[in-house]
């Protein structure tokens, strides 16, 4: 096939020569012309014969005699004895064959340095030579410049295209609704859901049944949200369960030894025999089928009459029961146990479920009846609030605090855990619900006080991971203070953290190392506390943090210490979610770090952006560095792909 060339007087079809890329065109002249070759058609054009008398004309041919004489006399020669007139005369003994076209290429054809740039001297020609043999890239290049020039267009800024660039958090001209695209090379796992209302919260409920440290693919991710509807009806309280959440398909990065053996083996190493080589091919078979599964998102809601849900909680004795802070300044607590029954029961034909026929059996029995509205309700606080935390020490006890600066302690006269339930009352069946009968000893134990009186908000709450009458509170004026509720009415500790006032909005307790606290203000600042310095001699002078980051343009909206690692830490703002190592230390016994624009630390390890606004970030704590974040935007799950 090739390419044909407009003609009106002529039918023209190509092909291709083997030895050259060149394309020659057999033409097809019409039946009134019998003239071939160049030199009869330029003597067919000139209408003159007077070179040669031998040489056969137009008009020769319109006389028979005269042409068949002299075509005759040429052909009885020998060629070797014929003229230079003779040779050029075209007779079925001496056909004369020319391209009718130049040589043309065509697109994609291979052109060789030779074909299309000509030397311009042997000076040049030895230049390029000795660029070739010792392989200097930009002398090669300058050399093979071709010598026709080349019209250069000069394009407007309109019309340029649009450049990719490296995308700096931390930069101001940054914070903008530009344009993002995701390298997926950076995730082993990400998926995002947009739901019908965005939600300002979040928490992670454990899965009773999948086990901890769960590395092998596909994932389950269940967890409790609330929602900012525009009417106040319309708020609900939703369980999300997302299933067989796969790694990123076609992302391009190897997988380690490590996670192939954990995704052909599981978490217990089981080495293979020679003779297993068939049984291992076709688990790598049914790996990569379960790896191509779609994700699936199930849910369930409760309604929620009170409003906009503030902030969730789920206790950690018993992820049956939910603390949500609503906007009209009502507490409640939901069971949703009956909610999480029927998905798990939802999920038993499961293949990646990993349960055996006695636990199938067991949880078929154990499905238990759904309570739509809240087991309790509590409207003491005189408005609302988003503090609200759920102590690992004491089970049952939670802490609430409102914008007002009141701080109620919460003790549970019922039990929680599920032994100390079907210790008291029987086994849990599916035609009752243990909280039918639940109260709560609330008490209204610290009030605001202190300089903040303007703004006494107290905006987070945090129980010590290792006392059960210790809590920490983050508060507006940039104050963080130390509480024992055995000490009712007064702090035990109180330092202003930010000495410009800025509002300190997110704390976390480190839960592996009981005396590092973390927090995060409104001016774009996050610190880490050592709590065994953290009271100064003079009260005027704020206490040293270990560690200070001011690198974000955004308040911080939320932070949380890594469930097993010490030293790593999420950190959220409005623009994104980043993760930190803070083992990797600089030189010098402090941290003091981002304080120019642009600076990156060395501590960042990750940085996911994409969400608008995202307002809080929990660590999965069965799923080894798995994060789930909530923003205007939707929820996102994801495990980096460098943790």
């Amino acid at each position: 096939a090739g390419r044909s060339r407009p003609n009106t007087d002529k039918t023209t079809s190509s092909f291709r020569r083997k030895n050259k890329n060149t394309i020659y065109s057999i033409v097809q002249a019409p039946k009134q012309e019998i003239t071939m070759g160049k030199k009869s058609k330029r003597s067919h054009k000139s209408g003159s014969n007077s070179h040669d008398e031998n040489i056969v004309s137009d008009s020769d041919i319109s006389n028979p005699d005269v042409g068949a004489a002299a075509a005759a006399d040429a052909a009885r020669k020998p060629p070797a004895l014929r003229s230079v007139a003779e040779q050029a005369v075209e007779t079925a003994d001496n056909l004369r064959c020319e391209d009718p076209y130049e040589d043309v290429y065509e697109d994609g054809d291979d052109e060789s340095y030779e074909d299309v740039y000509e030397s311009s001297g042997d000076e040049e020609d030895e230049e390029y030579t000795e660029a070739m043999a010792t392989g200097d890239e930009k002398a090669i290049a300058k050399k093979k410049q071709p010598k026709s020039s080349i019209p250069v267009v000069d394009m407007d800024d309109s019309n340029q295209p649009s450049q990719v660039k490296s995308y700096n958090p931390f930069l101001a001209s940054n914070t903008s609704n530009s344009p993002l695209e995701m390298d997926e090379t950076a995730y082993k796992m990400h998926h995002a859901l947009a739901p019908e209302w965005p939600s300002l919260t979040l928490d992670i409920v454990p899965d009773r049944h999948l086990g901890d440290h769960r590395t092998r693919f596909p994932h389950t991710v269940t967890m409790v949200v609330g929602s900012q509807a525009d009417g106040r009806g319309k708020n609900k309280l939703s369980v999300l369960r997302m299933s067989d959440l796969s790694r990123i398909p076609g992302s391009g990065r190897e997988k380690t030894e490590k996670e192939l053996d954990d995704e052909m083996l599981g978490d217990e190493w089981k080495h293979e025999d020679d003779d297993d080589a068939e049984s291992a091919m076709s688990s790598d078979e049914e790996e990569e089928d379960v790896e191509e599964l779609d994700p699936v998102l199930e849910h369930y809601s409760f309604p929620h009459s009170c409003g906009g849900i503030n902030r969730v909680r789920v206790c950690p004795h018993n992820s049956d029961i939910v603390g949500v802070w609503s906007e009209s300044g009502v507490v409640s607590l939901y069971d949703i146990g009956g909610a999480l029954d029927v998905l798990d029961r939802s999920a038993l034909g499961s293949t990646n479920s990993g349960k055996n026929d006695d636990a199938k059996k067991q949880q078929q029995q154990t499905v238990r009846k759904m309570r739509k509205d809240p087991f309790f309700v509590y409207s003491g606080h005189s408005t609302e609030g988003y503090a609200i935390d759920w102590s690992r020490v004491a089970p049952g006890r939670l802490a609430t605090a409102d914008c007002d600066g009141n701080i109620h302690i919460w003790d549970a006269t019922h039990p929680i855990t599920n032994d100390d339930i079907v210790a008291k009352y029987g086994k849990k069946n599916s035609s009752a619900s243990p909280w039918g009968n639940s109260s709560f000893d609330i008490k209204p134990t610290y009030s605001a006080h202190g300089s903040n009186l303007d703004n006494p908000s107290v905006e987070d709450l945090q129980w010590s991971p290792t006392e059960a009458t210790v809590l920490a509170s983050a508060e507006c004026g940039g104050y963080v203070r130390i509480y024992d509720v055995r000490c009712p009415g007064k702090a035990m500790i109180s330092n202003k953290v930010n000495e410009s006032g800025a509002d300190v909005n997110v704390i976390s307790w480190n839960g592996l190392v009981g005396n590092l606290l973390a927090s995060g203000g409104d001016d774009g600042s996050f610190s880490v506390w050592d709590l065994r310095n953290f009271q100064t001699p003079d009260p005027s002078t704020p206490p040293k943090p270990l560690a200070r980051f001011q690198s974000h343009r955004a308040p911080i909206t939320s932070l949380e210490w890594h469930p097993t690692d010490e030293s790593m830490i999420v950190v959220s703002d409005d623009h994104g979610t980043y993760i930190y190592d803070l083992s990797i230390e600089e030189d010098g016994p402090e941290l003091f770090l981002g304080g120019v624009e642009g600076e990156i630390p060395p501590q960042l390890l990750f940085v996911h952006s994409g969400s608008e606004m995202t307002k809080e970030v929990h660590w999965h704590p069965q799923i080894p560095s798995c994060v789930a974040t909530t923003s205007m935007s939707g929820f996102s799950v994801f495990i980096p792909s460098n943790l």
